[in-house]
């Protein structure tokens, strides 16, 4: 690499903010989309807590058959579980979307502490990329930006094209 081809640790620092804020955005991104599904799971409990307080008080009846005691006002069970088992699945969505969230804020944390690190204990723009490289191999970093190319990734094309 030629001397003015050369990168900066300050280009580095400005990278891993880079990326330390576009996976805060994304943060911020699933958070609206989990607010909306939280949104949607609590009408859905309300609409089935108002069709159970809206039928009458249930009864085991032995004096006769349900045929002859009149009309069946009972739960449709069948819907009950159907509706159980979309929100138990909805759940665990939300679950899932709470742990990627989780994962998401994390990295972004620890690539600030990364571009803070380069920026006071690194001085040569080579120290800078393998410090950045190695952080993002470690963490599987490039998983977190499919739309996007990552400084390992870039390494790694590097290496395979010399």
């Amino acid at each position: 690499m030629a001397e003015d081809d050369a990168l900066s640790v300050d280009e580095f620092v400005e990278y891993c903010q880079v990326q330390a804020g576009l996976l805060s955005g994304r943060v911020e991104t699933m958070s609206d989309d989990l607010d909306d599904l939280l949104d949607e799971l609590d009408a859905e409990m309300a609409e089935i807590r108002s069709q159970l307080d809206g039928r009458p008080d249930e009864v085991a009846d032995t004096v006769g058959p349900p045929s002859a005691t009149g009309p069946d006002e009972s739960v449709d069970l069948d819907d009950l579980e159907a509706r159980e088992a979309d929100l138990e699945q909805k759940q665990a969505l939300v679950e899932a979307k709470q742990a990627r969230m989780l994962a998401f804020q994390e990295l972004a944390a620890d690539y600030t502490e990364l571009a803070a690190e380069l920026e006071s204990d690194v001085s040569d723009g080579a120290d800078a990329l393998e410090r950045v490289v190695r952080f993002e191999v470690e963490r599987d970093a490039p998983a977190y930006f499919p739309d996007r190319q990552t400084v390992a990734e870039a390494a790694a094309a590097s290496d395979e094209d010399a």
